[in-house]
């Protein structure tokens, strides 16, 4: 066999190994795609307030000055447009490990464990003994989801929706790289003083079904490279260390010729 012969064998064992089966790369693989079809959502839950949350509070009134105390150096609660007050840069309140807040007025209030419609809800009713048609809103400012690994953009979002899924989680980090693990994606999530880590496979429409579906505040998202990344990284240093040892096998060979 010439050496040509061998390169090419080579060449083509490396592009065998480097390939990946493409059965491994669809979301949602048992979905009937032929035919429509739906299902009830029973899976969602309101997100419910807890220790280390910062809600947002906007409260107005038929006397929006009075009432403008709750809303603790914030003017619009429209995402991200929350106005700091230069005296107190604090932008609303911190539910602290006992899971209360305190405001202004009516002191400490227990919120951990309910869901921001219904604090909603609550603080409407109190304010009806100081204002006339209080309106207020709750949101919690520091909603947010970390999404690291084989993505394409990983990093820490803030979100504004209550209501986000993991799918659309890693569609804000730009969707998975081709080598990632579609079918063991690691959730992490910590309530109620633990831990958990949750295997989610996107492979399957059972995920639309999960009880991990919805994500929560402070939820971590780890996607898992396969074995074909770290093939490919392992490949390219081998072949830079033949390389680099190459030409100084060259230089040494060049140096002894010249001296």
């Amino acid at each position: 066999m010439n050496k040509i012969a061998i390169v090419f064998c080579v060449c083509l064992i490396l592009m065998i190994s480097s390939c990946r089966s493409y059965k491994h790369i669809p979301y949602f693989q048992d979905l009937n795609r032929n035919l429509p079809s739906e299902e009830q959502v029973e899976n969602f839950s309101p997100l419910q307030i807890q220790p280390g949350d910062i809600l947002g509070i906007n409260v107005n009134s038929r006397n929006p000055e009075s009432s403008a105390t709750f809303n603790y150096n914030l003017n619009r609660l429209n995402g991200s447009n929350f106005d700091q007050s230069a005296s107190n840069p604090v932008t609303g309140y911190l539910v602290d490990q006992d899971g209360n807040i305190i405001l202004p007025i009516l002191g400490k209030m227990k919120v951990a464990g309910t869901s921001t419609y219904k604090l909603r809800e609550k603080l409407t009713d109190t304010l009806l003994v100081f204002y006339k048609d209080p309106v207020v809103n709750i949101r919690i400012i520091n909603f947010k989801v970390s999404v690291y690994g084989d993505v394409q953009k990983p990093d820490v979002y803030t979100l504004q929706n209550e209501r986000t899924t993991i799918t659309q989680a890693i569609s804000l980090a730009g969707d998975l790289n081709i080598t990632a693990m579609r079918n063991n994606i690691v959730l992490i999530r910590e309530e109620n003083g633990k831990r958990s880590f949750i295997s989610v496979d996107l492979t399957s429409k059972a995920i639309f079904k999960s009880p991990y579906y919805y994500l929560k505040n402070n939820d971590e998202i780890y996607v898992q490279p396969d074995r074909t990344k770290y093939a490919t990284v392992d490949r390219g240093y081998r072949v830079t260390t033949l390389v680099l040892s190459g030409l100084s096998i060259i230089a040494i060979v060049l140096s002894n010729l010249y001296r």
